[in-house]
């Protein structure tokens, strides 16, 4: 085959037939790129054309790799773990002056992306640059210095430190809950909302946990609303939806507003704590090292801060 036939096969066809062996079939590779199936089918047809061999074996509604397709997948698969190397390195070359902070979705809406801005106040010429998501990235891999993990999860990644462990306190707006003394009991007379993390999480601390610890009976079948996130029930609860047994690392300046109060301060410990987990280059940027002693730092005043006094 001539150097200008090879030239002549369209990268966009090429892209559609990496994405079929990768995905495993026509549907899997257009909802992969975000194409129609008939637009796959078509591109596939064309890169046939040039080569003048057949790349898939159809049978009614599946496909597979021929001998010969299975064959150029494996070749053309390399340019384009190549492509993506090179976006990669792109990425981390663009953001090697900033660092890199991945954490929770909550722990970002909460607790660490209003206390940047204290760092930011120390170090006004280093760019941070915070993703919340709740997926582990790969550090090392990912454009990720620095990540906050709850849990087990952090065993996944090489260098880590255990940051805290927070405490969880029932927490709802002044409006629902009058400013005066309150027993437990007379939390279960307002509206409940739950905090149910997803499942590979050990489980959050309960109203059935807490009415276990003040003595009161509870029906733990009664409904009510709950949330996978910890940031969107505190959210509820300012809003006056109820009460929350809220992380009290998430909740400072809540309290400090006053647009949520602590009616009863009958705290529960979560079963985990949180970690940080680093990239070893990540220490060589500049202020890496500042930053993850910062990190640390803030950490060991809200452990003592969530923690109740008599165990201090």
């Amino acid at each position: 085959m001539t150097d200008e036939r090879l030239k002549a096969i369209p990268l966009k066809s090429l892209q559609a037939f990496e994405a079929v062996g990768r995905c495993g079939g026509v549907t899997a590779a257009a909802l992969d790129l975000s194409v129609s199936p008939g637009a796959i089918s078509q591109q596939i047809r064309k890169i046939e054309s040039f080569l003048g061999i057949s790349l898939l074996e159809r049978s009614g509604r599946t496909v597979e790799l021929t001998a010969w397709g299975r064959l150029y997948h494996q070749e053309i698969s390399k340019g384009f773990e190549q492509f993506a190397l090179a976006q990669q390195l792109l990425e981390k070359a663009r953001n090697e002056t900033a660092l890199v902070l991945s954490a929770l979705s909550s722990v970002v809406n909460k607790w660490i992306g209003r206390r940047i801005f204290d760092w930011q106040a120390l170090h006004p010429d280093v760019p941070v640059r915070i993703i919340g998501r709740d997926r582990e990235p790969r550090i090392g891999f990912d454009d990720v210095d620095f990540r906050v993990s709850y849990g087990s999860d952090v065993l996944q990644h090489e260098h880590y430190t255990e940051l805290f462990r927070d405490w969880v306190v029932p927490a709802c707006s002044p409006a629902l809950m009058q400013d005066r003394a309150h027993a437990a009991r007379d939390l279960f007379e307002q509206p409940l909302l739950h905090v149910e993390w997803e499942r590979h999480f050990t489980p959050y601390p309960s109203w059935a946990d807490f009415a276990a610890k003040a003595g009161v009976s509870f029906d733990a079948s009664t409904p009510g609303l709950s949330f996978t996130l910890s940031s969107s029930a505190i959210d509820a609860a300012v809003n006056k939806r109820g009460v929350v047994l809220a992380q009290l690392s998430m909740i400072s300046d809540e309290l400090e507003a006053q647009t949520l109060v602590i009616p009863v301060d009958m705290r529960i410990a979560l079963r985990e704590s949180y970690f940080l987990a680093w990239d070893r280059a990540a220490l060589q940027k500049p202020h890496g090292h500042e930053f993850r002693d910062w990190l640390v730092a803030i950490s060991r005043q809200q452990a003592v801060a969530s923690a109740p006094k008599s165990i201090l």
